[in-house]
């Protein structure tokens, strides 16, 4: 039973780590922070990344495999928009412990 449990658990710390490591990029985490304010289209947010559509592309992908963000194409444009808003707490989060570890 315990050696169940703990398979169960490396399985959701395995996937939590999918999200930390989706969000592990400066780029996209401008994305995440500009989505959580409307959805864009990808030609907006390579604008704002200063990065070629392509590789804004592949950076959504990632954050689209993790579920933070959900996509809808209309006719040649793809736009973005936060799929789970509640990543801005992480935000958060990480901001209240950079500003500990610099006292």
């Amino acid at each position: 039973m315990v050696a169940a449990t703990r398979k169960a658990d490396f399985a959701r710390y395995k996937a939590q780590a999918q999200v930390l490591k989706a969000l592990a990029h400066p780029s996209r985490l401008l994305m995440v922070e500009e989505l959580s304010h409307g959805e864009r289209c990808v030609c907006e947010l390579a604008g704002m990344v200063g990065a070629q559509m392509p590789t804004v592309s592949r950076h959504l992908a990632q954050l689209k495999h993790a579920g933070i963000v959900e996509d809808d194409k209309r006719g040649a444009q793809v736009f973005y928009r936060l799929k789970t808003p509640c990543v801005m707490n992480f935000f958060q989060c990480v901001t209240s412990v950079r500003e500990n570890a610099d006292r």
